[in-house]
């Protein structure tokens, strides 16, 4: 099975390399590999919360999701994102976006000698209005998760409280938008207070536009409040949508990041995009067919505590310096926290379950049950 999910990914990987080595020799290969590396790290998580969304898709969609959605994650996202961005907030058209990415001033400098800023320095001055949007739609998506009840919470000393305020009508919006005040009073840089308020509400409307139109035909799919197994039809396109804004949201980061190592859109698009977004999917699918995440019972809560961790560093972010392998180094640490936890769960699961079998056997038919 490993072979069979990751050998595209694989293949995928040596061309993008390949192609880096021919368009900007050895260090353009160098380059492209580190971004890979980048964006599989930062986005473990993401590829943990689209398993547990992909699952509930019927194998039509999810290869879908695995056919076009990677060509929305390569040239959406990690290409004509950062140059809409520019062309945008500089009032120029993306084609003059697109030739200061590949004509940067001499010695990286932050402006050209006439005095027009550079790509990267446009799109770092666009980075709090993408930070606060990214940041409030995942910080909702793990509001949501860690305010409800669950039958097996991980962090219970946590979860649990948590769970209790969370019955509260509209806790977690009012929560959200404190957290988008304190960012935009305390954190953000006063010129861009205002922007930052508009973008983190763009956000918010964007989760619960999508959130609340999949639930609904999920409901309507299911005939009833329960939600479905599997959906199909329209509750399956809402769900599809839901995962290319979560993924959009999450390459945020490793879309900024990147600009710390290179400017150039076309070794970003091939590292990030192709080798990165290829070993996300993989990896979503391996969870999969694995089972993985029934398996590992709190690896899903894992990666919703590294998804809350994401938001809040992305809000930090609007104002302050980021190290982005430090973000990528907590998302992994987490999942793996989560990961060790799941193991230890089971193995007293099953030397419970032998208790039982050994004491009164008909008793593991109840605890089966």
């Amino acid at each position: 099975m490993f072979v069979r999910v990751f050998g595209l990914s694989f293949g995928v990987t040596v061309v993008a390399l390949l192609a880096a080595l021919i368009y900007g020799g050895p260090q353009a290969l160098v380059l492209a590999a580190i971004l890979g590396v980048l964006e599989v790290s930062l986005s473990f998580d993401n590829a943990v919360v689209n398993a547990g969304v992909l699952q509930r898709m019927t194998p039509k969609w999810q290869r879908l999701f695995l056919t076009a959605g990677v060509l929305i994650a390569v040239f959406g996202m990690r290409l004509l994102f950062p140059l809409l961005v520019v062309a945008i907030g500089a009032h120029i058209d993306p084609i003059k976006a697109l030739d200061l990415a590949l004509n940067p001033p001499a010695d990286g400098a932050a402006y050209f000698a006439d005095g027009r800023p550079s790509y990267v320095t446009l799109l770092n001055e666009a980075n709090p209005k993408i930070a606060t949007f990214g940041g409030m739609f995942l910080l909702l998506l793990f509001l949501n998760f860690v305010c409800a009840e669950r039958e097996t919470p991980w962090l219970s000393w946590l979860e649990k409280p948590l769970a209790r305020v969370g019955k509260f009508p509209m806790f977690t919006v009012v929560v959200a938008l404190m957290v988008l005040v304190v960012t935009a009073g305390l954190i953000a840089p006063d010129p861009k207070a205002d922007v930052v308020m508009v973008a983190g509400a763009l956000g918010m409307v964007t989760y619960f536009v999508v959130d609340g139109l999949g639930n609904y035909f999920d409901n309507e799919e299911s005939n009833g409040p329960a939600r479905a197994t599997v959906v199909t039809g329209r509750a399956a396109f809402f769900l599809f949508l839901y995962l290319e804004v979560l993924d959009a949201s999450f390459s945020f980061d490793g879309v900024i990041g990147s600009f710390a190592i290179t400017a150039d859109p076309i070794i970003i698009a091939l590292g990030l995009g192709l080798i990165g977004a290829m070993f996300v999917r993989s990896i979503t699918v391996y969870l999969v067919r694995k089972g993985t995440l029934s398996e590992y019972v709190y690896l899903e809560h894992g990666a919703h505590w590294a998804i809350g961790a994401l938001a809040f560093v992305l809000l930090y972010s609007t104002g302050n310096h980021t190290d982005e392998i430090t973000t990528g180094l907590i998302g992994v640490v987490i999942i793996a926290a989560a990961f060790a936890t799941s193991i230890v769960h089971n193995r007293r699961q099953r030397l419970r379950d032998a208790d039982i079998v050994e004491i009164a056997p008909e008793l593991k038919v109840d605890s089966a049950k």
